[in-house]
């Protein structure tokens, strides 16, 4: 039987009133896979200042954020506000680099994977992709959902799927805030362990999307880059985001306003899955 996570909680930082966690890749690694030997049920919110500053329009919603498993710092000017507060080790975890590691640690881990999200036929061609990169891993499974919210048959279809796969990961590639409140509402009835909403992976690494370069990213232009690729679609999230972004920020960081956190949250739900027959964790 496998019991729930017991380790100390891991240090956050305040940005705005979300709790962003104070770790780097390896460190994020090492906590998913650790859930998933604790057989803990959670999910992990991949966060940058699109998903913080709509937390600030929608109470429900940073309520999500902060119950996650895990908030990782997605993009540069959340690593800059940890570095700030005194956490001088935080380093930027993104979505899809946070998938590819847990990809290429299939021989040690030997995880379960399921891939929920994109467009029609995105989910199977980066199964492929990634089983043709990673000859070890074990996709159990995807889903390609509407662009909408599940139906009951929908619903129904996607528990059954889980639930003969029985995936370990559950990655969810959807758009902020709609990846997260899915999974905050299926937490509890897909009988997988830990879901991780990575946004744009499924797109990065099936070549519908273009990274930007890594002097790019560690500048924090990253969202200008995506911008220019889709600047119909993503202009007023960026340039009205960031300019908010900065003046709040600003305010926090003076301490002319004050943001609180919740407790720090733990998972406390186990999974007792049936014996494995084939020796993947656990």
């Amino acid at each position: 039987m496998h019991t729930s996570l017991t380790a100390q909680p891991r240090p956050r930082t305040n940005i705005l009133g979300v709790g962003v966690h104070a770790l780097d890749l390896p460190g994020a690694v090492c906590a998913v896979e650790d859930a998933i030997l604790a057989g803990t049920r959670g999910y992990v919110c991949v966060t940058s200042v699109h998903g913080i500053m709509e937390a600030q329009r929608d109470g429900e919603f940073q309520k999500i954020l902060n119950h996650a498993f895990l908030i990782t710092p997605d993009g540069m000017p959340t690593v800059w506000v940890g570095r700030i507060q005194g956490h001088d080790q935080m380093k930027r975890v993104f979505g899809p680099d946070l998938m590819l590691e847990m990809c290429a640690r299939a021989p040690h881990n030997r995880i379960r994977h399921f891939l929920y999200g994109g467009k029609p036929g995105v989910a199977d061609e980066l199964a492929l992709n990634l089983r043709r990169r990673f000859p070890a891993i074990t996709i159990v499974g995807t889903f390609t959902p509407p662009f909408r919210d599940l139906n009951a048959v929908e619903q129904a279809e996607l528990e059954e799927k889980i639930e003969a796969a029985q995936p370990d990961i559950l990655w969810v590639g959807l758009s902020t805030p709609k990846q997260e409140r899915f999974m905050a509402a299926n937490c509890g009835r897909l009988r997988c362990k830990l879901m991780i909403g990575v946004g744009a992976a499924f797109d990065f690494h099936t070549g519908r999307a273009k990274d930007a370069p890594f002097w790019v990213k560690q500048m924090g232009l990253q969202w200008a880059h995506r911008m220019c690729q889709e600047p119909q679609r993503l202009w007023k999230r960026y340039l009205v985001n960031n300019s908010a972004f900065l003046l709040a920020i600003g305010l926090q960081l003076t301490g002319l306003r004050h943001y609180s956190l919740p407790p720090s949250h733990q998972i406390t739900s186990p999974i007792v899955p049936e014996p494995s027959l084939d020796g993947h964790i656990p």
